[in-house]
């Protein structure tokens, strides 16, 4: 059984929403990943760690169409380039697709994803993706959690989580962390 992990980048009020800023991240706050709070490598660590982890990535539609025309040629993520892509949409057409990015497949259902982790192989990872990690975790198929807590509260924008009423979820700490820059990394495994 592959495991489901989402990383994210999230506010201390829980929203996952335009933390890059740029191009079509019209969030009010867009960018707050990268403004008012003092850089320091070591506070993102986690992000070349899961590389080791990573056999996989897997995308919701908008975030797919965002990072495909980016990622391919980007040296930030050149080590993603060969590696499988999953794109979960019932709408984005095949057509729709960029070459020269490892092999890519879309996924059509939350059936489809459960048949994919049933395979064999590694972890995969979903990036970016708020809607789809929240459809995913309300369907109990994602894993573990990877995520960078920024010391800001930006009230309003897509959250971490769904307000969907469901059971109550525990979660083991596999590991923290604390940067003197306020980000905090917290990395969660969903008890089954």
């Amino acid at each position: 059984m592959r495991d489901l992990v989402y990383t994210a980048f999230v506010s201390l009020d829980g929203v996952v929403e335009s933390p890059g800023g740029g191009p079509g991240e019209d969030h009010r706050s867009g960018g707050w990943v990268v403004k008012d709070i003092e850089f320091l490598p070591e506070a993102f660590s986690l992000k070349g760690e899961e590389l080791e982890d990573t056999t996989a990535l897997m995308f919701g539609r908008r975030s797919y169409e965002v990072f495909a025309p980016v990622w391919p040629d980007s040296e930030d993520h050149a080590a993603y380039k060969e590696l499988p892509k999953y794109v979960v949409s019932t709408t984005l057409p095949d057509d729709a697709l960029v070459e020269g990015w490892g092999p890519t497949t879309i996924l059509r259902s939350t059936e489809d994803i459960v048949e994919l982790k049933k395979s064999e192989g590694g972890a995969i990872f979903i990036h970016g993706s708020a809607e789809l990690a929240r459809r995913l975790s309300d369907a109990g198929l994602i894993d573990r959690y990877n995520l960078l807590v920024f010391p800001v509260l930006l009230g309003a924008g897509k959250s971490l989580f769904s307000s969907a009423d469901k059971d109550k979820q525990a979660l083991s700490l596999r590991e923290s962390a604390a940067y003197p820059n306020g980000i905090v990394k917290l990395i969660y495994d969903v008890v089954r």
